[in-house]
């Protein structure tokens, strides 16, 4: 099966307001036209309205990078999926490292945030991944098999069709320091597999699957061209317009 690739642009808690605006306008004029994979841009949640208006009419999507689980109530600086959806928004980032890190979201609170997206129609990305002192340990595997049935078990395949899943290496957020493509290819296959096993082959095989992790214009190509990566979640690099613009145009097909 042939999978659109997807190319995500997390901005995380960067930049101020005049830079933002600066950044969506030129992803525009770059992108705006861009066929061959999907490409989406994660803002901060005071930026969506404003990413939102410039990518008006264009190939860009707008995202959130992390959603409350509730649709309502008394949660001080909650952002619920009913609210992302009012701002239009089509995708969130669901169990990021960077939440999992420094705002304690578990297995089971990540598993909540997916529920409420899917609830709300829109697009979960499901970040999963491993630590250094994890991959040295050769628990990848366990600890991966460990974050996608928590956050899946709850769902038939057919909840899960806009699914997306992001494996991005905890050591390699960052850092600078980038998966092999062999290694990256490896763990993807196994995520494929493990997903096989619970929702069936036909599901596994149109299942995207995202590289996370370190991701710039001289590493993309050779990540992308791997059999099982389906495209880029990409940090730092998603903040300089031609650095991303080479990272979606090396993951076009078609």
């Amino acid at each position: 099966m042939t999978r659109t690739p997807i190319i995500g642009g997390n901005w995380k808690m960067n930049p101020t307001l005049p830079v933002a605006e600066r950044l969506a306008r030129e992803l525009r004029n770059r992108l705006g036209s861009h066929r061959g994979s999907q490409v989406a841009v994660f803002p901060p949640f005071v930026f969506i309205d404003l990413a939102r208006r410039v990518f008006r009419d264009s190939a860009l999507e707008v995202g959130a990078q992390d959603v409350h689980p509730l649709p309502r109530g008394a949660y001080t600086s909650g952002v619920s999926a009913e609210m992302l959806v009012s701002m239009g928004c089509t995708r969130v980032l669901v169990g990021h490292s960077e939440r999992r890190a420094w705002f304690g979201d578990t297995d089971v609170r990540v598993a909540e945030k997916l529920a409420a997206v899917l609830g709300a129609g829109l697009a979960p990305v499901l970040c999963v991944g491993e630590t250094l002192a994890e991959r040295q340990s050769g628990t990848t595997e366990s600890v991966l098999a460990r974050q996608l049935e928590t956050a899946l078990a709850a769902h038939k395949a057919a909840a899960l069709s806009k699914l997306v899943i992001a494996y991005e290496p905890v050591w390699a957020i960052g850092t600078g320091v980038t998966a092999t493509p062999e290694q990256a290819q490896a763990t993807h296959a196994f995520v494929r597999s493990h997903v096989g096993r619970h929702f069936g082959a036909a599901f596994a095989d149109a299942l995207r699957i995202q590289y996370g992790g370190s991701v710039n214009a001289e590493n993309a190509a050779a990540l992308l061209g791997c059999a099982d990566i389906d495209g880029a979640l990409v940090g730092g690099a998603s903040l300089d317009a031609g650095a991303f613009t080479a990272i979606a145009r090396a993951g076009a097909r078609g």
